[in-house]
């Protein structure tokens, strides 16, 4: 297998540039390029954060940005990094950055993941994407890094960003912020007019923007690909992506999971699913070139690209980053990069998952599916909510 491929070629979209990071070494390029090229003000927000050569030449770039008088403001994730040491981000201190963990605690945020990525640069050019900072995102097919996407936006539609990142930066600063203000900001911060939407998720009671806006695209597309790290949809969402297949006048769906990740239970919760979207006409694929990390969505002429997956947590309590993209030749690009992973992937026809749907498997795989799609969220979910009632 080989990450070599055609490059898919820059859009131009009501006034914005957007260009695809489908390669490791191309994404890490293209962050440092982001942070070097910043004269007034770089806002990073990221997930997972490792202290080895890749998070080392990225911290460092932000230090040599604010030692140019560019004013940083670094997020990441308590869970995500709780593994750097403090040492680590001393030097942002050092220099005059801003920084801040996402620290989830009993009662407030509990179980709750700053899951976005997003570094934004002057408020006019910003990187997102599924991808964090670490080596194993910015590596190749060939050394068994990651598989994972990155979109570079440039243009006034990227302005948004500043204010809901000061919102949730302020927010995650105090010490007894209540998920209200946090949902209420996710609702205002959200831009839904225009060919991009930008669109944010995490644990609200009803839907979030994000998962609103693609619960009500899947109602009507005749066409769907997804490629998800995470594929474990509730039992509703699950039908109505199985239903778009049945629907007349050519309706398709094609799925593509990972065949090995980092966490082998959703592996099986999302084999859990295959059977009724296999009878339903889906296709589904299993990737097998390397790990699979990409977040991606094709709804007919919308395409949905960021951080988040196609699971529980995602679509309802993870603080999520997705940009909706309403463009057909957009959406007719990113097909075909669906196309060039399908070829790295393995097709899960019916007759062979019959197969494989032996008594033992089909255990195995209900309970990784309960886990990952039920008992996680369910428990997350009460504990966060549980923890607004006390706080207000």
């Amino acid at each position: 297998m080989s990450d070599a491929e055609p490059k898919i070629a820059p859009h131009e979209i009501a006034g914005n540039r957007l260009t695809l990071l489908a390669d490791g070494p191309e994404r890490l390029d293209a962050l440092i390029g982001l942070i070097d090229g910043a004269r007034q003000s770089l806002r990073m927000l990221y997930y997972i954060w490792c202290e080895d050569e890749s998070g080392t030449r990225v911290r460092d770039a932000l230090v040599r940005a604010a030692e140019r008088g560019v004013e940083v403001a670094l997020l990441v994730d308590g869970f995500g990094a709780a593994d750097v040491k403090e040492s680590f981000f001393a030097p942002l201190a050092e220099a005059g950055a801003r920084f801040c963990r996402f620290v989830p605690r009993w009662g407030r945020r509990y179980l709750l993941r700053n899951h976005q990525k997003l570094a934004l640069a002057d408020g006019r050019k910003v990187i997102i994407g599924g991808f964090n900072i670490s080596d194993d995102y910015f590596g190749s097919i060939e050394a068994g890094d990651w598989r994972d996407l990155g979109l570079q936006v440039e243009g006034e539609s990227v302005d948004c960003l500043i204010g809901y990142f000061d919102s949730l930066f302020a927010w995650a600063l105090k010490p007894e912020a209540r998920i209200r203000d946090l949902r209420r900001l996710l609702n205002q911060k959200s831009v839904t007019e225009g060919q991009l939407h930008w669109l944010f998720g995490g644990p609200t009671r009803r839907l979030s923007p994000w998962a609103r806006a693609v619960r009500r695209d899947l109602k009507r597309a005749r066409r769907l690909d997804i490629i998800a790290a995470y594929f474990a949809p509730g039992p509703v969402l699950m039908r109505r992506t199985g239903n778009v297949a049945r629907r007349r006048r050519g309706g398709q769906v094609r799925v593509i999971t990972p065949s090995k990740t980092d966490h082998q239970s959703t592996v099986g919760a999302a084999r859990h699913t295959y059977w009724t979207l296999l009878r339903r006409g889906a296709r589904i694929f299993e990737y097998v070139a390397t790990k699979l990390h990409t977040k991606l969505f094709v709804l007919d002429d919308v395409a949905y690209l960021g951080s988040a997956n196609f699971d529980m947590r995602s679509l309802f309590l993870n603080l999520e980053l997705m940009l909706r993209v309403e463009d057909k030749a957009f959406a007719d690009a990113m097909r075909r990069y669906v196309d060039g992973e399908i070829a790295n992937s393995v097709e899960i026809t019916l007759e062979e998952h019959r197969k494989q749907r032996t008594l033992l498997n089909r255990i195995k795989w209900g309970i990784a599916y309960f886990l990952v799609a039920i008992a996680d969220y369910r428990i997350a979910h009460r504990l966060n909510f549980a923890g607004e009632k006390l706080l207000d």
